[in-house]
């Protein structure tokens, strides 16, 4: 009896490397933690600052977490996952990107020994699935409602929100100060939008931090202009606003045609059909009453003083968002031929001035009477401030606007977390199996934020969560970590607050990153292709060695 032996089928190209099981998992923690250990510094009221060399050499120094995520050049597969779900955080709450990878890192270390010991991932994510489900019931039961708060007491609950998003950031020494900014411009917008889009930001160098100002309307930097420029009125009083984007110069015909005439007199009329198209254009715009007269595209020397003549302010080469953002503050639209201007094409604001703002000087546009806009102009010493200076200005107007969106807070400083940690526990002595064993390793992961604002503050971390554990225990649910005195305290009495919403998303978001890291048992790696630099480093798949959803 003759056996005939099975040919070898080649399925993937030569010099592909493939790992799987259960080691593969296991690498794919080592790699989150790795992210875990260059971002937990950064954390809290004490956390350090990173400074992080791009290839082309320039620096950035911060300790967002968002920002460091983005600088990173990371290039394991399952790594980045964790990135990608850390940063999209960032874009739906606009903080908590750092709580995000820490938790969900903290989670995949707890459950390591799990897999190393041969409990099936399957296992381990059901029992998080249903862990992550107690935890978002349990932050609704203790979050606090502040729907029914008077005005000014609305305004100091946003404030208080506003300053523990900036306890971490580069601003806190005059959170005071820009927390009132940041509240002042998130309740500018129109409370059924809230588009932070509308908030601009200007950056000039030079000043003291605390120089910034909040304008309630629109500013931009002086444009470039011709002679005649200053001349022009610089200050008005409910101004008529024309938006264009038309060219208003005269160009020099090389460059842009060619004509052949046989006698000067032909010349002569060439030249004065060119004055005679801009100039109409200019009686035009004078005829519309327009007062301020704003372009994307330039305005010459020629119509600079024709405006100046008359009384009229113009800027030419305003920069598309700058313009946009007046157009609808202010009203009117932004034209492409001054033929047929009236009334309705033509903006208004309260009033208009050119000032002087440290170095540089700027237009504001004050009152303005339909969309709700403001400008936050930001000062301080070197760019490289005022850079991270807006990086935390963005994480406390997102804080803010989700809390005046969802108006339920819970205390922070780890308090919730601790809450949630106790909570998990007593729970998982009420099951058997291996379920139990996950939810206390995920309630044990709940530790993590407290520990680690603990360790960044130079404190022992050991003895603050024994008292805090203690505290909770007999029920008092609002006890975190005072990092002022060094101790533990109410801190929903201190004022220590974030809105709910943020943990929630945090919590899940992290959770959910966990997941699809366990759920990923195969790695395919085609060197070849990473060679040629066509395509990524690695491909993660899921249970069955089905590849991974793009985007991911």
């Amino acid at each position: 009896m003759s056996y005939r032996q099975t040919p070898t089928i080649v399925v993937l190209k030569e010099g592909t490397d493939t790992s799987q099981g259960r080691g593969q998992i296991i690498s794919n923690i080592n790699a989150c933690l790795a992210i875990q250990d260059t971002l937990k510094v950064t954390l809290g009221p004490f956390g350090s600052d990173i400074l992080l060399v791009g290839s082309d050499g320039r620096t950035t120094i911060t300790n967002d977490g968002a920002t460091i995520l983005k600088k990173l050049d990371v290039v394991h597969p399952a790594a980045k996952v964790l990135v990608d779900i850390s940063r999209s955080q960032d874009c739906e709450i606009g903080d908590g990107t750092t709580s995000v990878c820490l938790l969900a890192s903290e989670i995949l270390k707890n459950c390591k020994p799990f897999i190393e010991e041969g409990m099936s991932s399957n296992s381990i994510v059901k029992g998080l699935r249903d862990a992550v489900v107690l935890v978002v019931k349990r932050i609704k039961e203790l979050e606090i409602n502040l729907e029914e708060k008077p005005q000014d007491e609305e305004y100091d609950m946003l404030v208080k929100c506003a300053l523990t998003a900036m306890n971490s950031k580069i601003i806190q020494q005059n959170g005071d100060f820009y927390s009132k900014l940041v509240v002042d411009a998130v309740l500018t917008l129109d409370r059924d939008d809230l588009d932070e889009n509308l908030i601009g930001v200007k950056k000039i160098p030079g000043g003291a931090m605390e120089d910034s100002l909040f304008i309630q309307g629109v500013a931009f930097k002086k444009t470039f202009s011709y002679a005649g420029f200053e001349q022009q009125p610089k200050k008005f009083t409910n101004p008529k606003i024309l938006s264009l984007n038309v060219e208003l110069e005269l160009k020099a015909e090389k460059d842009n045609a060619e004509v052949r005439i046989n006698k000067v007199e032909d010349y002569q009329k060439i030249v004065d059909a060119e004055w005679e198209i801009i100039m109409d254009k200019l009686n035009k715009i004078l005829e519309s009453g327009a007062n301020i007269v704003l372009s994307k595209l330039p305005i010459g020397d020629l119509a600079t003083q024709f405006f100046a003549d008359r009384g009229v302010f113009c800027a030419g080469r305003v920069e598309s968002n700058d313009l946009e953002r007046t157009t609808k503050a202010v009203g009117g639209s932004i034209l492409t031929s001054v033929n047929d201007i009236n009334s309705k094409d033509l903006g208004t604001c309260e009033g208009f001035e050119e000032t002087q703002i440290g170095g540089e000087r700027y237009n504001i546009f004050s009152g303005c009477p339909l969309t709700k806009t403001c400008t936050l102009i930001l000062r301080g010493g070197s760019i490289k401030i005022i850079d991270e200076i807006e990086r935390s200005l963005h994480d406390a107007i997102m804080i803010v606007k989700r809390a005046l969106k969802n108006k339920q807070i819970v205390a922070g400083g780890g308090a919730i977390e601790m809450e949630l940690s106790k909570y998990l526990r007593d729970y998982s002595h009420t099951i058997k199996g291996k379920k139990q064993l996950i939810i206390q390793s995920y309630a044990k992961a709940l530790e993590i934020i407290p520990r680690q604002l603990c360790e960044n503050a130079g404190l022992d971390s050991i003895e603050l969560l024994n008292k805090l554990r203690n505290l909770h225990a007999n029920g008092e649910i609002h006890s975190g970590l005072d990092l002022e005195s060094d101790n533990v305290a109410n801190n929903l009495e201190k004022f220590v607050w974030e809105p709910s919403v943020v943990k929630i998303n945090a919590l899940e978001s992290a959770t959910e990153a966990a997941i699809l890291i366990l759920s990923v048992d195969e790695t395919i790696q085609n060197k070849e292709h990473d060679a040629q630099g066509g395509a990524p480093q690695g491909v993660p798949t899921g249970g069955r060695g089905m590849p991974m959803p793009a985007g991911m």
